[in-house]
């Protein structure tokens, strides 16, 4: 058998990194679908007590009513409704064995570091000016994180950004600690809100 009769082997479909992407997008367009109904009570009724109303420290309807609920002139659960399509269509496509060039991918990556940057300043805002923590707020940034890494590391790994040999070995290596940095960037939120707002003291 001659070398030019041996048919190239296929990529692998990146099956887990898929998953991720449709599980992200699917937990985060269900919670912008959550608070925008809750956008909509809190539009005929000012003063409705909302289902993810806990305590005074933990309820959607602050962050809502906030001028930082409407960061670009319209309710910011739009944004997840329109943008978690995405990852949703892109994972599907991917089990299906679809391929996407490189300038595909580095245009996908701009708009999961869009998302970090605003979920970032979010996360900034409910801790440290409206002192209140929006459970489905806090459901959009626990698959915003993961997603970002997730979505960074390959593009590193398949030389979608220009960052040469080494750029790509640690983008294969970093994949797999995306879980374990997850869990240190949840723990570091966590010890935010914690020390500037007692959460534990106020359970």
């Amino acid at each position: 058998m001659t070398d030019s009769s041996v048919k190239p082997r296929a990529p692998e479909r990146p099956i887990a990194f898929a998953i991720t992407l449709i599980v992200a997008g699917v937990v985060g367009w269900y919670a912008a679908f959550a608070l925008t109904l809750d956008k909509f009570i809190q539009l005929e009724n000012p003063q409705a007590k909302l289902g993810c109303d806990f305590s005074l420290l933990v309820g959607c309807g602050t962050n809502l009513a906030s001028e930082q609920g409407a960061v670009f002139g319209f309710p910011n659960p739009i944004i997840g409704l329109t943008c978690w399509v995405a990852p949703i269509v892109v994972g599907v496509a991917l089990l299906a064995g679809a391929r996407f060039p490189r300038w595909f991918w580095s245009l996908f990556w701009l708009g999961f570091v869009f998302a970090i940057c605003l979920v970032g300043w979010l996360i900034a805002q409910s801790i440290y000016v409206l002192f209140s923590l929006c459970p489905w707020c806090m459901v959009t940034w626990a698959v915003t994180i993961p997603s970002f890494l997730a979505v960074t590391f390959h593009v590193l790994k398949i030389g979608a950004l220009p960052v040469g040999a080494a750029g790509r070995r640690v983008g294969s290596v970093l994949a797999g600690w995306t879980p374990l940095i997850t869990l240190v960037l949840y723990v570091l939120v966590a010890l935010l809100a914690q020390l500037r707002l007692d959460v534990i003291g106020h359970l």
